[in-house]
């Protein structure tokens, strides 16, 4: 088999709890590209805004306050909102000269239309591909409710045997923490019906933009699904 330089740039969708961000810390290692997650983006500017805090974008305000209700409720971001702060994101690390990989993001197809224009102008069509990771519904709500981060790195931690009684991160040593009603089961339900309803289009608008777009088992263990992955790019497990 011959094998292709590594993609500059790696999308990867799923449902809640697919594993997105372990494989996209994985691959961003792997191959040295910066781990644009999204989530931790609007998360961290959501936390730090002031009363009455606002994006302006595309004729339109889009509040603080307001994004971080939905985001506590399990719902997705305004389109407008995280599509803003991405893209400014985006611009930075190609400034740096560096691939990027995405764990969940675009999650709508408004995001999608307006990222990958942007993605293709400086990056160029085919360095982009993207790795969808699927698992039942059953296995999302399981997964999710029992999912700690720690508290440094966001380093995702897997519910598993070994893992379940663990309560520092083995990768950077800081306390594991729940998100609260984040991975609340109620919560999570809302966020898979988000994600079949606004995230799944996004996939059929990649293939008809003639992005490559690999289906990959999610249910397996992090080290089998980062090997599947590698395969589905054609690039070796050294």
């Amino acid at each position: 088999m011959s094998y292709n330089l590594p993609p500059k740039v790696i999308i990867i969708i799923g449902p809640p709890g697919s594993g997105k961000g372990t494989q996209a810390t994985l691959l961003s290692e792997k191959l040295d590209l910066v781990y644009l997650e999204t989530s931790r983006i609007g998360e961290e500017r959501i936390k730090k805004a002031k009363k009455g805090e606002y994006i302006f974008f595309e004729g339109q305000k889009f509040y603080f306050e307001k994004e971080k209700k939905l985001w506590e409720e399990g719902k997705l971001w305004d389109p407008p909102f995280i599509t803003f702060l991405v893209m400014e994101e985006i611009k930075k690390i190609y400034a740096t000269k560096k691939g990027i990989i995405f764990a969940g993001s675009p999650r709508t197809l408004y995001e999608a239309e307006r990222i990958l224009p942007l993605l293709k102008k400086l990056y160029g069509k085919e360095s982009i591909k993207v790795i969808v990771l699927e698992i039942s519904e059953k296995q999302s709500i399981y997964r999710n409710s029992r999912r700690r981060i720690c508290q440094l790195m966001r380093h995702p931690i897997l519910y598993n045997k070994q893992t379940k009684n663990l309560k520092i991160c083995p990768l950077d040593g800081s306390k594991l923490i729940k998100r609260g009603k984040l991975d609340w089961p109620e919560t999570i339900k809302i966020r898979l019906k988000e994600y079949k309803e606004r995230t799944l289009p996004v996939i059929d608008y990649f293939k008809k933009e003639k992005i490559e777009v690999k289906k990959i088992d999610g249910s397996l263990s992090p080290d089998k699904v980062f090997h599947s992955i590698l395969k589905a790019l054609k690039l070796k497990n050294d």
